[in-house]
């Protein structure tokens, strides 16, 4: 994670805090302590850490010399110094690394080697008697990457001819680790080219039993093949012949190929984002005929799948996907682009953008909200790959657009309700339209699920099944698993129960009236206990696009273990699903069904307590959160309504940021309905709540917004505080947009109003704010005369508040905004009188962010006052800081500014040397932040006599 800065002008951005730089401090010691303790920490969990890594570290100083010691502090974490080849992992991966250039050169004999080089320096399992969840996770990730090897290993033995030697060895890993189908199928080729074909079939019978009683599945396909072969005893699987020679390198027909481990092991392993595939997947087959017809390489193909809600696009799109995904070895991409979500709003481009290149490993972090810009990038990013892209529940060709690549080689699959009629008639998108299922299609479901047995003795009641879901795909997959929990129970009676409670459900697709599942879906409710069936109603209210267990609670008023009971119910049942472990979502059929329940059958003062629930839930998390990762003055909250469980972020900066970062989509969700259900106090403060994660992402046009109507329902509700805090929060979401006559407006109004409210740490804010947004429209002298109110607030709050290191970090900050203020008005002796105030502070404080502007603003003063020496001395601080902090954007600048200290000096050589490395720190920065730099280190270059480009900063910047 990149600390982020506001952007502005280059002089400006550096002396206005980033609560994120102490969030990546805090970060650190918080990961090693739960790698150490896990959720068990004791109190001390710091001081003992410090203690264990000095320990560490006097191990292993080399003589006694400790600036030899491989441990480096870093901030608040740790940096272990070694080489590749001096830890065994390296090793071995440096042998995977020969091994798959071996198989590259078709060399299986060189391959074998290396392999078994690579396993012999294994001694037993990795990490062997270290506890803790962390190392449990490295001990599963490490232990997967050495049986992919032995796979590996197998199958260039078997290759070889070597089946009779490894027999046994492999008899013994398959013993150890019975569900891996990856050793048994090996195994049964090794048996079978020993002669000992009903050994290799016995070993598939024992797989069929124990997946089938451990996991509920049949064997993988890949398993079932080598089955079938040796049962009709295929000759293709017989041992390569021998003048096939050693130099043969592909497996011998059926044999497994081995794991793609050798080289993405060891890099960033490609996106691999597919949903699974649905295990009783059927049907479709002309559908599948028809899409793999299409080219699946040589030019972009856009595949959009069309079709009602629960037609089976989504299944259908996963299924073919992960048919063709061997294809696009860059990887898979998942994006639901919610656009037919009933209560939510469809993914905006620029918001799906950034989720893709996150995705691909691109730090978004201060990168450009602009869609051009931001689609430039992606498809930058795709240029020369093949990737798979499934981009589901689409709303309409122009969410779509942006988000196509720009080059051959990719796959790109959309499913939406709508026909995308522009998809297909401008980006020669095919046209596939989902219909219902066939009747045998929809028995063949039924058969899969329920058992052949079981269909064919009954055929009446399956028609009447089969019609009653109108052949559906979701509602014969409720029905189906409903009648699999009842296994005595005659199918006739599931058909009458069917008939008899069929009275429409309103279909939600522009008058289609293929299916009606009102009847399943109540004959599933009506079968849940009480309680669930509440929960059911009650979390139609809920606008999100999943929701959380704590959630769910505060929403049903209960208590943590009953509500997981609840949703296990609704889970069992098919009424929601766990899409991934907390996070609850549920189809938008059975939440518009859920939906007409709440009209009919929940008392609407029950409807009511509910909603208030859920939004003091939000809330008053949101406030912790926000407490913990800004220090700007809080507001206060009535408590929250009885039966709410707000989530216990523990004091934790981390947590307070992965929840809000989790928690984004709801928390804008659940601020609009506040708003459209007139909850007006919710509505502003979730704005406030809100505001700083928005600010800190780089979503000013999202804080925009929600601050906008916050300022609407503080005016209604007459309340000059919460206008105040409104207004505090629009003049960063305007500044930051580039509209700093707005900016100014709002922060001068923000002033007016805390100077009524008696509110004097929030006054202190403002006029902090005030003076910010005067720097950016270059008037120092007023910006000074600002902060120095803001600093005189600041320190009235201290005195009043006692040892408040808030305060304390508040007064160091803006003690050196007033230096920065009096270097851009000439005065740099009083601004280094200033700055030496707050570096003196911000050291005492540990705050190392601080600590780091102060010292460059100490160096544009010394530089300033023609004290060279001095000022190269204070830039080289600032640096090792910004080096230490992961911070290129303000690393780039304090080179530029030493590079000009080195030229007033008469060394061109040294500006030219750090202008150089500002310019490297610059490819590590997004588009807009590099953008911006790069008209200043023009200017600089030109002061050398150079070229007026620099390497990288010509017209093809934002594209780099």
């Amino acid at each position: 994670m990149k600390p982020r800065s506001n952007s502005g002008p280059l002089s400006s951005v550096r002396y206005w805090p980033c609560c994120c730089w102490r969030r990546v401090r805090r970060c650190q010691a918080v990961r090693l302590v739960d790698a150490v303790w896990g959720t068990a920490a004791p109190a001390s969990a710091s001081t003992i850490l410090r203690g264990y890594v000095h320990r560490l570290r006097k191990s292993l100083e080399s003589g006694g010399n400790a600036s030899s010691s491989m441990i480096r502090s870093t901030g608040d974490g740790y940096q272990l110094r070694v080489t590749p080849e001096e830890l065994d992992l390296g090793a071995f991966q440096e042998q995977l690394v020969q091994a798959e250039r071996a198989r590259s050169a078709g060399d299986t004999k060189d391959m074998l080697r290396y392999l078994r080089d690579a396993l012999g320096l294994w001694q037993g399992a990795a990490l062997a008697g270290i506890r803790g969840a962390y190392a449990q996770s490295q001990r599963q990730r490490l232990g997967e990457l050495r049986r992919s090897a032995q796979v590996a290993r197998f199958t260039a033995e078997l290759d070889l001819g070597a089946h009779a030697p490894i027999t046994g060895e492999l008899a013994g890993l398959v013993a150890e680790d019975p569900l891996d189908e990856r050793l048994r199928a090996l195994l049964m080729l090794a048996l079978y080219r020993s002669g000992r074909q009903a050994a290799a079939l016995a070993v598939y019978r024992e797989a069929q039993i124990l997946l089938a009683d451990e996991l509920g599945v049949d064997p993988g396909p890949e398993l079932q093949t080598m089955y079938q072969r040796v049962l009709r005893a295929d000759a293709g699987l017989l041992a390569p012949s021998a003048h096939a020679g050693p130099a043969h390198a592909g497996p011998a027909h059926a044999a497994p190929a081995p794991a793609p481990v050798l080289a993405s092991a060891l890099a960033p392993a490609a996106p691999a984002q597919l949903p699974a595939d649905l295990a009783a997947f059927v049907g479709r087959e002309a559908e599948l005929a028809e899409v793999a017809r299409l080219p699946a390489a040589g030019a972009v193909v856009i595949s959009a799948i069309a079709g009602m809600a629960g037609v089976g696009k989504t299944t259908f799109a996963v299924h073919w996907a992960r048919q063709v995904a061997d294809r696009f070895p860059d990887g898979q991409l998942y994006l639901n682009l919610r656009g037919f979500d009933p209560i939510g709003l469809p993914v905006p481009p620029q918001h799906a953008l950034r989720t893709l290149l996150e995705s691909l490993g691109t730090d978004t972090n201060g990168m450009t909200q602009d869609i051009h810009t931001l689609a430039v990038r992606y498809r930058t990013q795709l240029a020369g790959k093949r990737i798979l892209l499934l981009l589901d529940n689409a709303r309409d060709a122009a969410q779509v657009r942006p988000l196509l690549p720009g080059a051959p080689g990719c796959l790109v699959i959309v499913t939406s309700r709508n026909r995308l009629a522009g998809l297909v008639a401008v980006d020669g998108a095919y046209a596939l339209n989902l219909d219902v299922l066939s009747p045998s299609e929809a028995r063949e479901l039924l058969a899969r699920r329920l058992g052949q047995q079981r269909v064919t003795a009954e055929p009446d009641a399956v028609h009447e099944i089969i019609a009653q879901c109108a052949r559906l795909p979701l509602a014969l997959a409720i029905t189906a698993a409903r009648a699999a929990t009842r296994p005595a129970v005659f199918l006739a009676s599931i058909a009458d129960e069917l008939r008899d409670s069929a009275d429409g459900l309103d279909v939600f697709n522009g008058g289609d009236t293929a299916a009606d599942v009102r009847a399943v879906f109540s004959w599933s409710y009506h079968t849940l206990t009480p309680d669930a069936a509440r929960l059911f109603r009650l979390l139609a209210l809920h606008p999100g696009p999943d929701v959380t267990l704590p959630a769910a609670t505060s929403l049903a008023g209960l208590t943590v273990p009953r509500t997981r009971q609840l949703l296990g119910e609704l889970t069992q049942a098919h009424l929601v699903d766990e899409a991934v472990p907390g996070r609850y979502v549920s189809h938008d059929l059975l939440r518009a069904y859920a939906t007409e329940l709440i009209d009919t059958v929940e008392p609407p003062q029950q409807v009511q307590a509910a909603r208030l629930r859920m939004f003091d839930h939000y809330l008053h998390t949101a406030h912790e959160a926000a407490a913990l990762t800004t220090s700007r003055a809080l507001i206060s909250l009535a408590p929250a309504a009885e039966g709410v469980h707000p989530e216990q972020l523990t004091e934790d900066t981390g947590k307070a940021t992965a929840w809000f970062a989790a928690e984004e989509a709801v928390l804008l969700a659940v601020r609009e309905e506040a708003a459209n259900r007139r909850y007006d106090t919710h509505t502003w403060q979730l704005a406030w709540a809100i505001g700083h994660h928005l600010h800190l992402r780089g979503l000013w046009r999202e804080q925009e917004a929600v601050h906008r109507a916050a300022i609407e329902v503080a005016c209604r509700l007459g309340d000059r505080t919460a206008q105040a805090h409104v207004h505090n929060g629009l003049t960063l979401a305007t500044g930051n947009l580039g509209r700093l006559d707005d900016a100014r407006m709002h922060a001068e109004r923000a002033v007016e109003l805390f100077t009524q409210s008696g509110d004097m740490r929030a006054y202190a804010d403002s006029y902090y704010n005030l003076a910010w947004v005067r720097v950016r429209q270059g008037d120092p002298e007023a910006a000074l005369g600002a902060v120095h109110q803001s600093l005189m607030l600041f320190r009235a709050c201290a005195s009043r508040s006692g040892d408040d290191r808030r305060g304390q970090r508040a007064i160091a900050t803006a003690l050196n905004a007033v230096g920065w203020c009096h270097t851009l008005l000439g005065q740099h002796q009083q601004a280094l009188d200033y700055c030496r105030q707050a570096l003196a502070l911000q050291q005492e404080l540990g705050h190392d962010a601080g600590t780091a502007d102060t010292w460059d603003s100490i160096g544009h003063a010394l530089h300033h006052l023609g004290q060279y020496d001095e000022a190269v001395a204070a830039y080289g601080n600032a640096l090792a800081l910004y080096r230490q902090l992961d911070a290129p954007r303000l690393r780039a600048i304090t080179l530029m500014h030493l590079g000009d200290t080195h030229l007033s000096a008469g060394h061109p050589e040294a500006a030219r040397a750090a202008w150089t490395e500002a310019l490297d720190a610059m490819d590590e920065l997004g588009d807009a932040d590099a953008e911006q730099l790069a008209e200043p280190l023009r200017d600089r270059w030109r002061r050398l006599g150079e070229p007026s480009d620099p390497p990288g900063t010509g017209a093809d910047l934002t594209d780099s």
